[in-house]
């Protein structure tokens, strides 16, 4: 099993012509994923990587199979290009842009909710299934994904593109495999956060234990921990929590990372995450280490 993402999906890529679009499509096929259509309005009727484009999504809908949609078109244009994707029927979308208005995405928010569909991102590197499929642009190139990422049974989610693909790696490169690894997109509001991603690993039985990387900003890891005190998250939970030094008023990194006051702080995250249990790493480098001593204490 996996989660949100595996060999079935079939993917249309939303901007496909462009720099972007085309070389990420071409390391989702390389890696096994199922690219199967693309869409850039004006540029219907012709082949990007031997993938036909369409001028919409409807279009692309009616004449190929598809259910899942990767969006790399300017973060101003996002907001049609999701709408168009979920009234076309498709049911997952990644969202990778950045700098998306953030009632865009509540708009798109509320149309995937009224749809049955669902959305990762914005500001997203995407997903991946170990060995089965990419979305987005995780890993870079096929072949870099495909060497820093061993199967196995750890999932991962994170705030930060860059961490998601380190932690990662370094999981891998200590011999501890993975199951689906999740950029849940570094904004204040993200159609999948933490909360949500580990609800999928609860249910994928190819997922032992999750390692999850938090940050300064929203609620989403003390929303985890509500989820490990009411039972609705009962797999082991290895947390990291940056932006220890911030102070309030600091943004760190990405645009939902920031303290306000009191809420969203490095110490209120850590502290009710250890309440409930969670295996919480002060250093990042111990994550590798402290995994391991997780896994080792299931067998």
């Amino acid at each position: 099993m996996s989660i949100l993402v595996n060999e079935n999906n079939k993917v249309l890529v939303q901007g496909i012509t462009g720099r972007e679009g085309m070389a990420r499509a071409r390391l989702m096929m390389d890696y096994g994923t199922q690219v199967v259509a693309g869409v850039t309005p004006g540029k219907g009727n012709q082949t990007v990587l031997d993938v036909p484009v369409f001028d919409t999504v409807q279009e692309a809908a009616e004449n190929t199979e598809v259910d899942t949609s990767v969006i790399f078109v300017p973060a101003p244009l996002v907001r049609n290009a999701a709408l168009e994707a979920i009234d076309a029927g498709l049911k997952l979308l990644v969202i990778v842009p950045d700098r998306v208005p953030i009632y865009d995405v509540l708009e798109i928010a509320k149309a995937a909710e009224l749809n049955g569909a669902r959305f990762v991102g914005p500001n997203t590197l995407g997903l991946l299934s170990v060995d089965r499929a990419v979305l987005g642009m995780m890993g870079g190139r096929a072949k870099t994904a495909k060497e820093w990422f061993k199967k196995g049974n750890v999932g991962v989610t994170s705030r930060s593109g860059g961490i998601t693909s380190s932690i990662a790696y370094y999981l891998s490169r200590s011999g501890i495999g993975l199951s689906s690894i999740v950029h849940v997109g570094g904004d204040a509001i993200v159609g999948t956060p933490h909360p949500e991603v580990v609800k999928l690993f609860q249910h994928d039985a190819d997922t032992n234990a999750v390692v999850m990387f938090g940050e300064i900003g929203t609620t989403q890891e003390e929303q985890v921990a509500d989820l490990i005190e009411s039972g609705q998250f009962t797999k082991p939970l290895i947390a990291f929590i940056g932006g220890k030094a911030a102070k309030s008023g600091t943004r760190f990194s990405h645009a939902g990372a920031i303290v306000e006051g009191n809420r969203g702080t490095h110490e209120s995250k850590v502290r009710r995450l250890r309440e409930v249990g969670a295996h919480i790493v002060e250093n990042f480098d111990d994550i590798p280490k402290v995994t391991a001593g997780v896994l080792a204490n299931l067998k």
